[in-house]
């Protein structure tokens, strides 16, 4: 009988091997997708999180019409349900004539006149979403959203629900960035006015970032997520600059830059104080701030010093059901002493700039895809951790004390490392005392 073992590789064998040469094993695209329950929130857009039709309902007033076969609704309706979200979402659903002659294009304008009539408050926007039977099919939704929109007699913006993109040049999170902001139009900009671009939830209210622009002095910090009228939502168009927090942004913060003349600044969600303490150099070198970080990098510096006191060495497994890059919070723990015994993450050619690092600190450290069908015979006996980080590493390591480090407010600079190392601790403390 053949032994059936969980695909991974180690961190120093993908180093060697280069962004060029990721093994097929670790593409989604390149085989089944295995729909663990670990998995299950990544893999659906409509599971948990903000997925791209919770996404695409970020512009204040907004509605969306889910043009698509009764299957790939169903958990729309759970999503609305659960989400608070049921007087937002309508449904025209596609029968198989519809999918084998497009005939339903035809019908998406008399629909979104027909949610704008039903409603008693106007929409501000109607949202299309569309599924990966029209990416099929070739739709030119752009064109389609055009003639709703003259029927309707306000904005209708397209919503792509297409998983057949994921691995793409404009994967389904990065295109509904790109829809949400594209009302934006070029208008007079406030010096004292910036946009923070690439999450749909607010940053922490601790986050250092608000006291750092305010002393530098921004006076309004625009959040899509904070923003309670459409009129503020169109006020964004003044942001003086954008500052992109999620890398699935920069293609929304390109068009800007290129529709709007809102230029973009980059800061990475980081959780080692070092990294985090030269990108503030960094940010403001190039926009002429000055920043004094040192209060806020102490303030963290204590709770990592107080975690890796009373528990040096401690072995990690990494998720990527978390709020940051897996590979760069595997990263700052090995910097900060601690051993990474595995990691589930997507491997991308981008996330090399820290997989090489962690081959040269850790080079045994096993990485997995969630997505791979192999992950049914993985064993947590063969590389067990102390403490693992993302809910779906819990999963994987269910005796393992968890940090799920997934809530929807976002962490960010050194209050993330802040939060993070106390609920580290606590997980430890609390095992402890179990």
């Amino acid at each position: 009988m053949t032994e059936r073992n969980a695909y991974y590789i180690t961190a120093g064998e993908l180093a060697a091997l280069g962004p060029g040469n990721i093994p097929s094993e670790l593409l989604s695209s390149a085989h089944l997708i295995y729909s663990s329950p670990a998995a299950l929130s990544f893999n659906s857009p409509g599971a948990q999180g903000f997925g791209v039709k919770r996404a695409g309902l970020a512009i204040p007033g907004s509605v969306m019409l889910l043009v698509a076969p009764g299957c790939c609704g169903r958990n729309t309706t759970i999503l609305s349900r659960l989400g608070g979200y049921s007087d937002r979402f309508f449904y025209l659903l596609m029968d198989d004539t519809d999918i084998i002659t497009g005939r339903h294009l035809k019908k998406i304008p008399d629909a979104v006149r027909e949610v704008v009539d039903a409603m008693e408050v106007p929409p501000t926007v109607v949202m299309i979403c569309i599924t990966c039977v029209d990416a099929l099919l070739g739709t030119d939704m752009e064109r389609v959203c055009r003639k709703a929109s003259e029927v309707a007699g306000l904005p209708v913006l397209p919503c792509y629900m297409y998983a057949l993109t994921r691995e793409g040049r404009e994967p389904p999170m990065n295109a509904v960035r790109k829809s949400i902001y594209s009302l934006l139009e070029k208008t007079e900009r406030d010096p004292a006015v910036v946009n923070l671009l690439g999450e749909f939830a607010p940053l922490t209210d601790d986050s250092e970032i608000y006291e750092i622009l305010s002393a530098a002095g921004v006076r309004k910090v625009n959040e899509i997520s904070r923003l309670d009228t459409f009129e503020e939502y169109l006020g964004m168009s003044r942001a003086n600059f954008n500052i992109v927090i999620n890398p699935e942004c920069r293609l929304a913060a390109n068009d800007l830059s290129a529709r709007a003349g809102i230029p973009y600044v980059e800061l990475r969600k980081l959780h080692h104080t070092e990294r985090i303490h030269r990108q503030y150099e960094l940010f403001a070198a190039g926009t002429g701030m000055k920043i004094d970080d040192q209060a806020y990098r102490m303030e963290a510096e204590k709770e990592v010093k107080k975690f890796c006191d009373q528990y040096p060495e401690t072995t990690f497994a990494v998720g990527e059901t978390l709020n940051g890059e897996s590979f760069e919070i595997a990263l700052s723990l090995l910097r900060y002493g601690h051993k990474i015994s595995e990691i589930y993450g997507t491997v991308t050619a981008e996330n090399f700039v820290y997989i090489k690092k962690i081959a040269e600190l850790s080079p045994g450290t096993r990485i997995y895809t969630n997505l791979s069908p192999s992950m049914m015979y993985y064993d947590c006996s063969e590389a067990p951790a102390d403490v693992t980080i993302g809910a779906d590493a819990a999963y994987y390591q269910p005796d393992a004390p968890n940090v799920p480090w997934n809530q929807e407010v976002q962490p960010f600079g050194y209050a993330a490392v802040t939060h993070l190392f106390r609920q580290l601790y606590e997980a430890r403390e609390k095992e402890a005392r179990r």
